[in-house]
């Protein structure tokens, strides 16, 4: 038979295991805020707010989303539904590129970006929408010819159409960035203004005076041309009630993708 006794602890050894545990605790600690530190560095939220430095308009940055499809999701179930969920947004508007709002800037910027929707092969008709807020130095006329002439560069067969046009080209500068985008149902989703999409459609009936004018005699010239010159009278700007500041009642909404090349301030 074997009786085994256990000796006694040695105070000094437990001290040393209380040592290495507290050690082990405080090393594991600091692990796991450097591993939460790097985490929220790496790791990007799919929207954020930028300050957009105008009156009423915010800026939202999309990660991994798509603003265009994203937008044009929401006003197709408002424009089917006519259910209004919300009721401070006038506008919201997708951004797919931005540069500074500098003339050289913009065209070089452009002559690349636009190459998606309107070089040859490709071709469409499209129509010219700006807006300037809380800057002066880009006048309306001046951009709406440099951009219909880059257009016509990439596919001369690109025509401008103020009716019923299959593209939107919007520009619109805040400050020191030109926001850009090209946009499919522009004029059916009434320029992206959510409360006109939500309104519920009125039964109009054509009476004798409008069939009257709607005659087979003769008529003005379609609004459709390939002169970049004559594109910059007739294209229309978006935003219906607004001031060139921003100043409106509403707020309007503008989302953007992470990657730009000028950043709003």
């Amino acid at each position: 038979m074997l009786l085994y006794v256990s000796q006694p602890a040695d105070p000094q050894d437990s001290l040393s295991e209380e040592e290495e545990e507290d050690e082990d605790a405080e090393a594991a600690l600091k692990k796991e805020v450097s591993q939460i530190q790097l985490s929220m560095k790496t790791h990007q939220q799919r929207f954020s707010a930028v300050d957009s430095g105008a009156h009423n308009v915010v800026f939202i940055r999309t990660h991994g989303v798509d603003p265009e499809q994203l937008v044009h999701h929401i006003l197709s179930d408002l424009y089917q539904t006519k259910k209004r969920k919300s009721r401070v947004i006038l506008r919201m508007l997708p951004v797919s590129g931005t540069c500074k709002a500098f003339p050289e800037d913009m065209e070089k910027f452009l002559s690349v970006f636009l190459e998606r929707w309107f070089r040859a092969p490709q071709r469409a008709t499209y129509q010219i929408c700006f807006k300037a807020r809380n800057s002066s130095h880009n006048k309306r006329e001046e951009v709406i010819k440099a951009v219909a002439s880059l257009v016509g560069k990439l596919n001369p067969l690109n025509k401008v159409d103020l009716t019923n046009p299959e593209l939107s080209i919007i520009i619109d500068i805040i400050k020191a960035v030109c926001c850009v985008s090209v946009l499919k149902d522009y004029t059916l989703f009434r320029k992206f203004n959510l409360q006109e999409v939500a309104k519920e459609p009125t039964n109009q009936s054509m009476g004798p005076q409008n069939a009257t004018n709607q005659n087979t005699g003769k008529q003005e010239p379609a609004n459709q041309n390939t002169g970049p010159q004559e594109a910059v009278h007739q294209t229309q700007e978006h935003g219906e009630g607004e001031k060139v500041d921003g100043s409106a009642e509403s707020c309007d909404i503008t989302a953007g993708n992470g990657t730009k090349e000028a950043e709003l301030e």
